[in-house]
């Protein structure tokens, strides 16, 4: 383990410490967020290898919920990989589209009925922050954890809603992460949020419906109908 002690400990970043845990996690998780917003398959091994430094930096920090929501992460990132393998495989590519409203409502009634189970069970477990911890910091920390979940599911099923998940995550993120001096974190919890609105806007128009031509397309078939009756 001795081996790895450099991963908590801190340098300065603008006069800010920052773990080294926590700095490499990040960056690694801003790569995740731009390769997913390129639909690569490889942004499920980088989400996997950042999450194990955020994972290191949570438990430096006493961060219960956040730690175990690297570890489902991580579980999440080997099933998203295989899913966006396999829909590769058979479509050609990773399409996406929007989810419709019964999934939507399984997604919502999960959001709540997610993180009130399981803020409890820190809460009642002592997991999150501190022995006595108010309410508002266990159900964030909770939060984080549900909204991640959600995510990486939603993003394995190729949902655009999975955008929107990140982004309530990231609300939350930023002045939970501040409170518990990973700073780095929420800096990069800002940046998620800029690339979490071009995510939206980039999958969004990649979900239009494969029936509604371009304006080029009527001229193309056009041309096409007359070469078969040349022919």
């Amino acid at each position: 383990m001795s081996a790895f002690q450099w991963l908590n400990e801190q340098f300065s970043f603008f006069g800010l410490p920052v773990y080294w845990s926590d700095f490499l996690g990040n960056i690694l998780a801003l790569a995740t967020v731009w390769l997913a917003l390129r639909r690569s398959l490889v942004a499920w091994p980088v989400q996997i290898l950042g999450s194990v430094f955020l994972l290191i930096a949570s438990l430096n920090v006493h961060l219960g919920g956040n730690a175990a929501r690297q570890v489902v992460i991580i579980v999440s990132a080997a099933w998203g990989w295989a899913t966006w393998k396999r829909s590769r495989e058979q479509e050609g590519t990773i399409n996406v589209r929007w989810a419709n409203w019964n999934e939507r409502g399984v997604l919502i009634a999960a959001m709540v009925l997610g993180t009130a189970a399981f803020g409890g069970l820190l809460k009642w477990t002592d997991a999150s922050f501190y022995p006595g911890a108010p309410w508002w910091m266990v159900l964030a920390d909770a939060w984080i954890f549900i909204g991640s979940i959600l995510a990486m599911y939603s993003q394995a099923r190729r949902y655009i809603e999975f955008w929107f998940v990140w982004l309530a995550v990231d609300l939350v993120g930023v002045p939970l992460a501040i409170h518990s001096e990973l700073y780095f974190s929420g800096i990069v919890y800002g940046i998620f949020f800029v690339m979490v609105l071009m995510g939206i806007r980039d999958w969004a128009s990649r979900s239009k419906p494969q029936g509604i031509a371009s304006p080029l397309e009527p001229a193309v078939q056009v041309e096409s109908r007359d070469e078969s009756r040349s022919n």
